[in-house]
């Protein structure tokens, strides 16, 4: 057992016992990570702080039940990327709503509009191409674009990807290739529609 596998332990068994010194040492250390893997999923930051509160609050919540079948931090990855893809479908499912209300003639108070991304990455030169391949990573398929964000947001290796997405190397291989191919295909037609 490596110090950092054993550090790691050590602060689920202190999760467990209730320390509230052992939950602010894991906001922390997971914060802004967990944060900005739900910012790159979700790109509203009022939303990416609410699910990654809400993320922190299911782990309190549940400590008590981590087995630690996988490190500490895939599980936080794993509770964060499902809880970002469910609001992301609570959020598609209230614009529908809202559409098909106002093709009723309903009035129209659900649909919101939604708020421009500040990424930091937007700051630099070129921010239409930066938007440009962030619309286009927002439309991968769901496993896709977890895949692709845990490894060029997070940097994660393909085998901490495998663990947090609960599949296979060669199913993270594939999915990631899957990703790169789509979105250099929608960035060389742009390209040429220039």
């Amino acid at each position: 057992m490596t110090s950092a596998t054993a550090a790691e332990a050590d602060l689920v068994m202190q999760l467990q016992t209730g320390s509230e010194a052992a939950f602010r040492t894991l906001v922390e250390r997971y914060q802004d990570r967990i944060y900005r893997t739900v910012l790159a999923l979700l790109r509203s930051p009022e939303e990416a702080e609410d699910v990654a509160q809400e993320v922190f609050v299911e782990v309190y919540q549940t400590i008590s039940r981590f087995r630690g079948d996988a490190a500490l931090s895939t599980w936080l990855y794993r509770l964060a990327t499902s809880r970002a893809l469910k609001n992301r479908q609570k959020a598609r499912a209230k614009k529908r709503f809202a559409y098909f209300t106002s093709l009723l003639g309903f009035d129209n108070d659900v649909l919101h509009e939604v708020p421009d991304y500040a990424h930091p990455l937007a700051l630099l030169e070129g921010q239409q191409q930066l938007r440009l391949v962030l619309d286009h990573i927002a439309r991968l398929p769901d496993q896709q674009q977890v895949a692709f964000t845990l490894r060029h947001e997070q940097e994660l290796s393909y085998g901490e990807i495998a663990a947090v997405l609960n599949t296979t190397v060669p199913a993270v291989e594939s999915l990631l290739f899957r990703a790169r191919q789509t979105l250099r295909k929608h960035l060389q037609s742009h390209a040429c529609h220039v």
